[in-house]
């Protein structure tokens, strides 16, 4: 037994065409961030102060779909989403509708610990934010020049766009910023396990590109896109809808919990016969110390690092 983290950056269509000016600042902001989630764990910070950190950091950098990098409603506003979750305790919180909160997984955090509730969302959620102190930034923070014509092409298309989609013929002809796949920009998550088997997971999104005003994802539905309990803690991405149907974090628990499946069969299990093709990735860690990252896109952008010296970053598939 020992400390594990791991942490993803969305899942989707992901071309190995996807432009360097697109992978490599990715690539870079995960390392950093896997960097520092292993720092706070060598220096005995609790699994849920671990989580809430990472995910902090990755919901400030605009080149993801959380916070900062939030992507836009068909109304042209951001709807940011969060969760997270305790596994010792099986405390958790939840938050959606965030137009103004600059880091809504630690809002979310808020809910679970200054409230009786477990799920905040709209104008509630903001008017706790404000009775908080948390801070909060104009909506036009929120709204950056990628995201729109993100939007437009989007609305181009007439469809929504879901975690890394791959361009229509239409945009192909098109040099835009939706080129090479990279139509939308991960959702952000982060698990973790101490030495002593203590577990927490948290994670964050913006949604989907030209979702409708008021659409509310996987994110912080609880056994959905984020769960954690005494055996694993898992966080996931992609379609949402998908994700929902099929619970995908809570079912990786379930077949620990009654049919003792270990970490990486229960998670296979899910991405491979749950979740339908080209739908789901996750992240999970286990209370032995076990890690996985398991996907049925494309690709998932990910990261991961256990006490006895193994680390693991990538986006397509392993030869």
């Amino acid at each position: 037994m020992g400390w594990a983290i791991a942490l993803h950056g969305g899942a989707g269509d992901i071309p190995v065409t996807l432009p360097p000016e697109r992978r490599v600042p990715r690539e870079a902001t995960l390392r950093r961030c896997l960097d520092i989630g292993v720092a706070a764990l060598q220096s005995k910070h609790s699994p849920l102060d671990v989580v809430e950190l990472v995910v902090r950091e990755l919901e400030n950098c605009p080149h993801f779909n959380a916070g900062r990098g939030s992507v836009l409603t068909s109304d042209g506003t951001v709807e940011m989403e969060a969760c997270i979750m305790d596994g010792k305790t099986k405390k958790c919180g939840a938050v959606s509708g965030l137009t103004t909160v600059v880091n809504p997984i630690s809002l979310s955090r808020l809910v679970m610990e200054k409230t009786p509730h477990i799920y905040l969302a709209f104008d509630g959620a903001e008017a706790f934010a404000k009775e908080q102190g948390v801070e909060t930034l104009d909506r036009s923070h929120f709204i950056t020049s990628e995201n729109i014509e993100r939007l437009k092409q989007a609305k181009e298309a007439n469809r929504v766009q879901l975690d890394y989609t791959l361009p229509t013929p239409k945009e192909q002809a098109k040099e835009t910023i939706v080129a090479d796949g990279d139509s939308q920009i991960g959702t952000v998550g982060c698990v973790a396990v101490d030495s002593d088997g203590n577990l927490a997971t948290a994670t964050s999104t913006g949604g989907f590109v030209n979702k409708m005003v008021g659409r509310i994802g996987d994110t912080p539905i609880i056994g959905a896109g984020t769960y954690a309990n005494s055996l694993c803690a898992v966080s996931a991405t992609g379609k949402g809808e998908a994700i929902m149907r099929a619970t995908v974090a809570r079912d990786v628990a379930a077949l620990m919990e009654y049919k003792g499946l270990s970490l990486k069969e229960a998670t296979a299990y899910v991405i491979e016969e749950c979740a339908p093709k080209g739908t789901a990735g996750l992240v999970a860690v286990s209370a032995k110390g076990e890690v996985t990252m398991q996907f049925n896109t494309t690709g998932m952008f990910r990261a991961c690092a256990t006490e006895d010296g193994y680390s693991e970053m990538g986006i397509w598939p392993s030869v």
